[in-house]
């Protein structure tokens, strides 16, 4: 694989935690590479596995960095499940396993919403910090003991990356919880690296997506999900997956690019025409 960009792309992707920032705190020239392409007026998107907060929560967080976004320009899980159960399952009523944005986000839609078993015909596993043995018993009976409901999540992550290496289980945890008691099988999985991530990413860009570039930490799920829609991709080594992970896949599945600091994507004539040193 090449080793720097030697050009710009006509879009960018980025994911956010352990792509962009980790913590309350930019990682190394993430917030210079956003101002310069937005100077350069070449579109930037921002995209989520993360179902903790809704894109109105990203823009804040943002905002309170000191990047200001749009909030038409970030997508994550929270809007892609909601989508996905409108064009897929209309009028079906699910069980969300998950925290306060997307069962707000579900109630605003008008997706039916139930705790009964009998009633249940979609599980949500979602990321949710206040999991519980009662939420899998909910679970355990819409799925095995009705055989009525299915299990989908809104992303297959197994931990959300803390500061200082730490992390929080994902919603993987609770996807296997599941998995173990009843038997069943993940039947969607909505976040990256489905390429329905990618479509609302991208949505109101008009770019080719083999033209555009998904940058990420995660090669399962960032790098992925470039690879499943023949997108560039850029994986940046300050986050989960490292570059002998990368290195040790097969050529068609690894990134394009590897970096150690996300606004390598800069290529270095343009780096040096900025003063950028590092």
């Amino acid at each position: 694989m090449p080793d720097l960009p030697e050009r710009l792309y006509d879009a960018y992707v980025f994911d956010l935690d352990g792509t962009i920032y980790l913590g309350e705190e930019f990682l190394p020239g993430a917030e210079r590479l956003v101002r310069e392409l937005r100077r350069r007026e070449i579109p930037v998107r921002f995209l989520s596995n993360n179902p903790t907060k809704d894109p109105a929560q990203y823009a804040e967080k943002l905002d309170r960095l000191g990047l200001p976004t749009p909030v038409d320009e970030i997508a994550n899980t929270v809007v892609v499940m909601v989508r996905w159960l409108l064009e897929h399952h209309p009028g079906k009523t699910v069980y969300p396993i998950a925290e306060e944005p997307l069962v707000r986000a579900l109630a605003e839609a008008g997706i039916a919403m139930s705790e009964d078993p009998a009633e249940i015909d979609i599980v949500i596993a979602s990321y949710d910090r206040a999991f519980e043995y009662r939420k899998l018993q909910i679970a355990f009976d819409a799925i095995w003991f009705h055989q009525r409901a299915i299990l989908v999540t809104t992303n297959p992550d197994r931990y959300c990356p803390f500061p200082g290496g730490r992390g929080e289980p994902d919603a993987a945890a609770i996807v296997a919880a599941i998995e173990a008691c009843t038997g069943a099988t993940l039947a969607k999985n909505v976040g990256k690296p489905d390429p329905d991530m990618l479509t609302a990413a991208l949505a109101g860009v008009d770019v080719d997506p083999r033209r555009a570039m998904m940058i990420g930490d995660r090669l399962g799920t960032d790098i992925q999900m470039a690879v499943n829609t023949q997108m560039s991709s850029t994986l940046v080594l300050t986050g989960d997956s490292t570059r002998a992970e990368a290195e040790a896949l097969p050529a068609a599945n690894q990134p394009t690019f590897i970096l150690e600091r996300v606004d390598h994507l800069i290529p270095a004539p343009l780096r040096a025409e900025l003063g950028w040193t590092d």
